[in-house]
């Protein structure tokens, strides 16, 4: 039980070859055969076109140990690193395959006698698993009896399990068949066979699946179809840390010499000893163990951490590892370190780690300083980030705020979601998906990586200095081209189609921020126009207007004249304004809770995010909304003042989001009742705002609600769409206007009612329309039979009707049909609970449905079928009388 993985690992093989298996090196992480898989996940994975038949080699008989990673897709171990003994990103998957060659005995023997003779392993510690079969497809009764005859197990041990844990397949296509689970004891004893199924707990200890022996039997197309495969073979595969673990006598595959070496060097690095606990430093140097490996490995298969496919995956997997690596106190560069630890353990099996060992250092070495320059920086965002959401009494970071993180500091989502674990708090996934798509359609062809792109708008800050934002007094004005981006790229100059990135020392556009969205307009110069279809500030103080060459050419140094779509400025004024009264009359009305939580302001509408766990009543709607157009009417002029924070705080301004607010800050005042630091533009007096209009109210997330309104000519057009809603729905209905709802309601009272009396005419059509059933019945030794054709259409009146007969004739199997009048018959078969073992509902029905041309089943007790031979419905329900 001392066996090396290294041995262990060896002495597989060569106990395949000696009987008869060729011995293939490991296929790469990166499938060449298989375009639907990210990367190998199997060991039968580099053999698939075999097992199908599509492809020949020189051996029937094979036996590797297979590189494989399981991060994405169906089979993603990603969330359960470090978490428990047995799970992870890269793994070595040990396997013996036969194609078309032997088959169940032979594997099962080959199995077995490896185990026990080989290794050494306690049979009065294992458990076999077979499939037990499910709806067409048989229990595997022949493995089960030849585990019987060769291992010797009792039935005990033997034992029959789902298609979920006994019938394999790669991916949702492809080879796949029943299978044989071994599982082994882990722990003091001998272990509960009827509890093999339990996941081991925390520490290892429990029942622990070793191998599993795959009978690949069938392909599986798209539609789920099952063809028998050419000639029956076999798939095996046994992951070498858990034979480890059992060999070994460990309980974790962290305590095995495949992974305790590169943790045992974690714990050097922090000074601090591994306890093999749960504990959270013990749970963060398991995981960089595990991810260290991955990244040797795919590093040395050409994989580089960028922001697309397999490079996306790997980028995650190493700022996992040194985000833990950070929380473990690590301050100087670690992860290269424990790459090489991999390298080290490991090159004698897999010598491409030792020839590309200077590459796995290099890379592993600049992508940890490129994390670290922005880890401190991201964490305390997370940390001084005022931007809540809350849902069943948790806080949720926003998708939004989760967005920027990725997008502007690297932090992957599922990161950001392990720092929540540890923090206490959600990340709004939906939202964060949803921020991805709008940033996706947005960029457009600015759709660079981010990396590149962040570079150049530091390097325009850096050499031109910030903007000169002049939007809040003039909606023209005149600036300097000082850059031009296309593509990632600072170009000289910009051709007619250009889609691009302008930038200007001066600027009266307004780059999106506090929620109100970016300015459009022109900006033109002697020789050429470029249309502003964004504006945006993606690093602080630099506003870059993004759009297109319409005409001409544009060239950076030239002077040009910058003139913002004035119409919709002017709505977007109205409309923030607007958000700030609403922001008063929420809290005027519901209390201070009633505090905002996000908002966006366009030029078509406006919506206000605020806490509340309640919907407004009508009431309320009239009353916020009223408070709002009272204001506007005031007419009184918005006053904007800038100041240091602390004279804005004893003012009672109020900060939505504060992290966003320097030492000096726009305080806006829109009457006595309002008063809030903003940076965004307004309007001049209140009456510019015209009118506000709700349009809607509704729940957001758990204690968090949103209103969308309208201001200004756009509430007109809201309620001229209503009235003519109104009056083609009066006409419709043939009435006034003014008499909508009573003539609504008397239409509703009318459907009501007509229901009332289908419902009561099929119920006497079902039911009286025999005087006896008990005289049909056909009574028989173990219950009554009764058969019947009724006057139904609807099939859950006729179930309704089966049900009921069944009760009041029980012990009964009744076997119900009837004309739906639209050239279909339908069938309905129950059977009383204790005739079920004898007569069952779905095999009755199957029977009677083949007659009418149709195709049924069901349950043991119920069962429902149709068919279009109407005809022969009479044939049909007398399939009872033949049982």
């Amino acid at each position: 039980m001392t066996s090396t993985a290294a041995d262990l690992r060896s002495r597989f093989l060569s106990y395949f070859v000696a009987n008869g298996h060729e011995q293939v090196p490991s296929a790469p992480l990166v499938p060449s055969n298989d375009p639907t898989l990210l990367f190998t996940n199997a060991g039968m994975v580099p053999f698939k076109n075999l097992f199908m038949g599509k492809e020949t080699r020189s051996y029937t008989r094979a036996t590797t140990s297979q590189k494989c990673i399981r991060i994405s897709g169906k089979h993603n171990d990603l969330e359960n690193v470090g978490v428990t003994a047995r799970h992870h990103t890269f793994f070595e998957m040990l396997g013996n395959f036969s194609f078309g060659d032997y088959f169940k005995e032979q594997a099962i023997t080959l199995a077995w006698e490896f185990l026990t003779k080989e290794v050494g392993l306690d049979p009065n510690r294992m458990v076999v698993t077979v499939f037990g079969g499910e709806e067409g497809v048989p229990a595997d009764e022949p493995a089960e009896e030849l585990w019987r005859k060769i291992s010797g197990l009792p039935d005990s041990r033997i034992l029959r399990c789902g298609a979920e844990d006994n019938f394999w397949q790669a991916g949702d296509t492809g080879p796949c068949g029943p299978c044989s689970e071994i599982h082994y004891w882990v722990g003091e004893g001998q272990g509960d066979p009827s509890r093999f199924h339990t996941e081991p707990a925390p520490d290892g200890t429990g029942w622990t699946e070793i191998w599993n022996l795959v009978f690949m039997q069938f392909d599986r197309d798209e539609s789920g179809k099952l063809t028998p495969l050419p000639a029956p073979s076999i798939d095996t595969g046994m992951g070498l840390e858990r034979l480890a673990v059992v060999a070994q006598g460990a309980k974790s595959n962290y305590d095995t010499d495949l992974l305790r070496p590169i943790v045992d060097h974690v714990s050097t690095l922090t000074a601090t000893p591994y306890n093999g606990s749960m504990e959270a430093n013990d749970v963060s140097k398991r995981v960089i163990a595990d991810h260290a490996r991955t990244a040797a490995f795919l590093i040395a298969e050409g994989i580089f951490p960028d922001r697309d496919g397999r490079a996306y995956v790997l980028r995650r997997v190493m700022r996992r590892a040194i985000r833990h690596g950070h929380r473990l106190g690590l301050k100087d560069l670690f992860l290269h370190e424990c790459a090489l630890e991999v390298v080290n353990h490991m090159a004698g099996a897999y010598p491409e780690l030792q020839e590309r060992r200077a590459l796995i250092e290099d890379v592993c070495r600049q992508e940890e300083q490129r994390f670290r320059r922005t880890l401190d920086r991201g964490l305390t965002l997370l940390t001084e980030n005022k931007q809540w959401l809350e849902k069943n009494g948790a806080r949720v970071l926003p998708g939004k705020v989760a967005f920027q993180l990725m997008d502007t500091y690297g932090f992957p989502l599922d990161l950001q979601q392990v720092i929540g674990t540890e923090q206490g708090f959600q990340v709004d996934e939906l939202g964060f998906t949803k921020s991805l798509e709008q940033a996706r359609k947005r960029s457009g062809k600015f759709k660079n990586a981010q990396d590149v792109v962040s570079t150049a708008y530091l390097n325009i800050l850096e050499q031109h200095g910030p903007t000169e934002f002049s939007g809040y007094d003039l909606h023209t004005d005149q600036g300097i081209i000082t850059a031009l981006v296309y593509g990632g790229e600072i170009r000289p100059s910009l051709e007619t189609g250009d889609e691009a990135e302008l930038v200007t020392n001066r600027t009266p556009f307004y780059g999106e921020s506090g929620g109100q969205v970016g300015d459009h307009g022109v900006i033109s110069t002697a020789e050429g126009t470029f249309q502003v279809l964004d504006t945006q500030v993606p690093v602080q103080g630099l506003f870059v207007h993004r759009g297109k060459v319409t005409d001409g050419t544009i060239t950076q140094g030239h002077t040009a004249r910058l003139d913002v779509d004035q119409g919709r400025r002017s709505s977007v004024r109205r409309n923030h304004s607007a958000t700030h009264l609403l922001h008063f009359a929420l809290r005027t009305t519901l209390g201070p809770t009633a505090m905002q939580k996000g908002s966006l302001v366009g030029p078509d509408r406006l919506r206000f995010d605020y806490s509340g766990s309640s919907p407004l009543t009508p009431e309320q709607l009239r009353t916020i909304e009223d408070r709002v157009n009272e204001r506007i009417l005031k007419n009184v002029a918005v006053q904007t003042d800038v100041l240091p924070m602390d004279q804005a705080r004893s003012r009672g301004a109020i900060g939505i989001f504060e992290e966003k607010y320097g030492e000096v800050v726009r305080m806006l005042t829109i009457t006595e009742d309002s008063v809030e630091l903003c940076g965004g533009t307004h309007v001049s007096r209140t009456g510019d705002i015209g009118m506000f209009r709700i349009l809607s109210e509704q729940g957001l997330a758990a204690g968090v609600r949103r209103i969308e309104a309208a201001t200004g000519t756009a509430t007109l057009e809201h309620a001229r769409h209503a009235e003519n809603q109104l009056e083609a729905l009066a006409a419709t209905l043939k009435c006034p206007v003014d008499q909508l709802a009573p003539k609504a309601s008397r239409l509703l009272e009318k459907q009501r009612e007509l229901e009332r009396e289908l419902e009561a005419l099929q119920k006497k059509l079902g039911a009286g329309s025999r005087q006896d059933w008990n005289d049909l019945a056909q009574q028989r030794e173990d219950g009554r039979f009764l058969s019947s054709i009724v006057e139904l259409k609807d099939p859950k009146a006729l179930r309704e009707m089966a049900d009921s007969l069944r009760d009041k004739l029980a012990p009964a199997v009744v076997l119900l049909g009837a004309d739906t009048g639209k050239g279909k018959a339908i069938l309905a078969c129950t059977v009383s609970k204790q005739l079920t073992p004898k007569y069952r509902a779905g095999d009755i029905i199957k029977a009677a449905a083949e007659i009418l041309g149709g195709k049924g089943g069901g349950r043991p007790d119920f069962a429902q079928a149709g068919g279009p031979d109407v005809e022969k419905l009479e044939q049909a329900v007398a399939v009872l009388h033949t049982l």
